[in-house]
């Protein structure tokens, strides 16, 4: 098993054979591209809740196992085959969920919830690997770099960022709007980021404080930690901060990224008049709200799955920019460590994004 690939090019593979073992080595990463597919030789690729899931059982994958994990990715393009030429030497950004570009759900600008959509590491081999095959109508070009950064650090943009992307810019978020968002880990984080650069004023919710405090110099305004509070408590914290601040107690754009039953009753108890709640976490345990809330305070929740590609330039525009930053927020690490991290992983030992760098 090599510890980072030679000099030689090796190539590897990380496969999940069986839910709940350990990853399985293989020698040999990636097919042959077909037509209108590009190999990509991997320069880095994100570890999300969602691989977790897939990882533990506690989520199937829609391809058959064994599958290569891995839908954060970002590298360079090798190879290509027939109608996806272009695409050979450029440094490039994988969307994680490819959409078909033809059905209804495309044309209406609903991509991401494309019927016959492909998601690296879901419905074909992802990027826990030296290489990855995938289609070229998933590409986004990465044409500079700021400093500091690296092209493996950008692999987190595929859906750390662009999910709250679409659910901010879906729940309208502007200047002046006062934004809660509740549940600050890989997504929670970018949130956020993405709302204050909108001009929002932004308060984090969170039960770890190490997660809270880098907040406040990106992006949160004031924190609260809700460990030992209820959501009636998260409430009024959060009411408080925002009367301090000038802020209305109507019209408060709420994020749920935690994915946790005590996360999405403590976001649904926040609403207020005129509210907005955008469920951006997922977890499969069932909840207890009074679904009344939303009569009685005339307000609006709706559920934000990935993001379609049309907003995947604006989230690369985020990071070039500065008014998103990525590294306080993930580490690398060499993907021959990957069964140490996925122990970490569920042990939430670190609070950053891990990005695996063959």
């Amino acid at each position: 098993m090599p510890e980072r690939r030679s000099a030689h090019g090796d190539r590897y593979s990380w496969y999940l054979v069986e839910p709940g073992q350990p990853l399985q080595w293989s020698e040999g990463a990636a097919r042959t591209p077909g037509a209108d597919e590009v190999l990509i030789e991997v320069a880095g690729c994100g570890l999300c809740h969602t691989d977790l899931g897939f990882f533990n059982g506690a989520v199937g994958t829609r391809a058959d196992l064994p599958l290569v994990l891995g839908h954060e990715i970002s590298g360079r393009v090798l190879e290509a085959g027939d109608g996806a030429g272009d695409w050979v030497g450029k440094d490039v950004l994988v969307s994680a969920v490819i959409p078909c570009g033809s059905c209804e759900m495309c044309s209406s600008g609903r991509g991401n919830v494309c019927s016959n959509q492909k998601m690296p590491g879901n419905d074909l081999d992802g990027g826990f690997a030296t290489h990855v095959t995938v289609p070229a109508a998933g590409l986004f070009t990465v044409e500079s770099l700021p400093a500091a950064y690296d092209l493996a650090d950008f692999s987190v943009i595929a859906d750390a960022v662009t999910t709250p992307l679409q659910a901010v810019r879906r729940a309208e978020v502007s200047e002046g709007s006062f934004v809660v968002v509740v549940g600050t880990g890989g997504v929670g984080t970018y949130a956020c980021q993405i709302a204050a650069a909108s001009g929002a004023t932004v308060v984090a919710v969170d039960i770890e404080d190490a997660r809270l405090d880098p907040l406040l110099e990106h992006g949160a305004a004031g924190t609260v930690n809700a460990r030992d509070l209820s959501p009636r408590e998260v409430r009024d914290r959060v009411r408080d901060q925002a009367g301090s601040r000038g802020m209305p107690r109507t019209g408060w754009k709420i994020f749920e990224c935690s994915g946790t039953p005590a996360g999405q009753e403590t976001a649904f108890g926040l609403l207020g008049p005129a509210a907005t709640l955008a469920v951006v976490g997922f977890t499969r345990e069932k909840v207890s709200i009074r679904l009344s809330n939303l009569m009685a305070f005339d307000a609006t929740a709706f559920g934000s799955w990935g993001c379609p590609p049309e907003l995947y330039p604006e989230a690369i525009d985020l990071v070039t920019s500065g008014k998103v930053d990525l590294l306080p927020f993930t580490r690398k690490v060499p993907m021959s460590d990957i069964a140490t991290v996925l122990a970490q992983e569920n042990g939430r030992s670190d609070p950053r994004r891990t990005i695996l760098v063959p």
